[in-house]
């Protein structure tokens, strides 16, 4: 199912702002297609049934197209999907396995450096699925990032494909062969590198392994527990490590390698390494009934809001308590309602980044909450 918003953005020589133009929702499945005409108010969002279908995933997105004053357009994309499986025994019946939303745009940026990937199932061990989620955040151009969204998750297929651990997935192994495949693959790209923080959720486990300062925040029983450590340069480990390597940290706005790259992991970069690697720190953790959420984020985000205030919006939003000013939304887009809140708060608190942001639900009663909402 996608639905497409366009906003015409006018600038003045002091301000930006946003004006609604146009509303068009299209619906679509797999096996059907079905278009929704209409407008509607301003900045208002109404959901949309889905149309009944013998697939059991579907995907909802939202694309923002901005021309600027030399008219080259900017995208800026808001998607949900969730994915359905059979309970056992049962020819009938099916159960939410997983539900995600994210949200994308490009801020106060001229460029979209951003890139985000989600692929639900993109890797299956016997009845068990693992999905994959991956927020990349570009800088000197938007290319490394857009490989990475391209190519990483089968990368990492492949890893792990050729790990061949009979007792399970080595993930630190599997991860690290990933990352330097990856940034093997971009190097021609001397000046362009990008941060990358991907999870990879299954039903025992979750994932995360990141490189650079995007960052994954898991919500466990309201409690925000980060997944990741953001590379700074200033960070007393990585300052050792560049300084061993014969490079300096100068703080010019801010600390940054060289005195050039504000994180000190990335992908790409090829002319501040061997300073800047590509190594990534693995986290695995183990799955808990009282896991609600994981939040996946450029620092577009995390320079704006806390990890505490990001997970108290999004659990308000995933249990119906907070939602948009006018706005029904249908209940598949809860996640990405709480991604664009996020995304809305950054950007309303001053964030001059490009802002990211993947929410994926794990709480088996927000999801069959979804799931009985989606009935009515």
């Amino acid at each position: 199912m996608n639905q497409q918003l366009t906003i015409i953005k006018t600038i003045n020589s002091r301000r930006r702002r946003l004006r609604i133009r146009r509303l068009k929702y299209t619906c679509r499945t797999k096996t059907t297609n079905v278009t929704i005409p209409g407008e509607e108010k301003k900045d208002s969002i109404h959901g949309v049934q889905e149309a009944k279908t013998s697939d059991c995933s579907a995907e909802i997105s939202l694309s923002l197209t901005s021309p600027s004053d030399n008219t080259s357009s900017k995208k800026e994309v808001f998607s949900s999907g969730f994915e359905e499986d059979k309970l056992e025994n049962s020819d009938d019946l099916q159960v939410t396995r997983i539900s995600y939303g994210s949200a994308s745009v490009i801020g106060r940026r001229r460029e979209m450096e951003d890139a985000v990937r989600v692929e639900l199932g993109f890797k299956s061990k016997g009845r068990e699925k693992y999905d994959f989620f991956g927020v990349y955040d570009g800088h000197g151009g938007a290319r490394v990032a857009e490989a990475c969204r391209d190519r990483f998750h089968r990368v990492l297929e492949e890893e792990i494909v050729e790990s061949k651990e009979g007792r399970g997935i080595e993930w630190e192994k599997v991860m690290e062969g990933c990352f330097q495949r990856m940034d093997e693959e971009v190097g021609n790209d001397k000046m362009v590198g990008s941060t990358a923080v991907v999870a990879v959720v299954g039903k025992d486990e979750v994932v995360v392994a990141n490189c650079g300062d995007s960052r994954a925040v898991l919500c466990r029983a309201g409690v925000a527990v980060p997944l990741s450590v953001d590379h700074k340069p200033d960070r007393p480990d990585e300052l050792e490590r560049v300084e061993a390597a014969g490079g300096r940290i100068i703080n010019w706005n801010g600390p940054r390698v060289l005195g050039v790259l504000a994180t000190s992991r990335s992908i790409g970069d090829q002319y501040l390494k061997p300073f800047v690697i590509s190594k990534p720190e693995v986290t695995v953790k183990e799955r808990t009934e009282n896991d609600e959420f994981l939040i996946l984020a450029s620092d577009g985000l995390w320079d704006a809001i806390s990890n505490e205030v990001a997970c108290q919006i999004v659990r308000r939003c995933l249990s119906g308590r907070m939602r948009r000013k006018s706005q029904e939304i249908s209940s598949k887009g809860r996640a990405a309602e709480a991604a664009t809140l996020l995304v809305e708060l950054a950007i309303g608190r001053g964030s001059k980044d490009n802002v990211s942001v993947i929410v994926v639900v794990l709480k088996k009663q927000f999801l069959k909450e979804i799931k009985k909402a989606d009935r009515l």
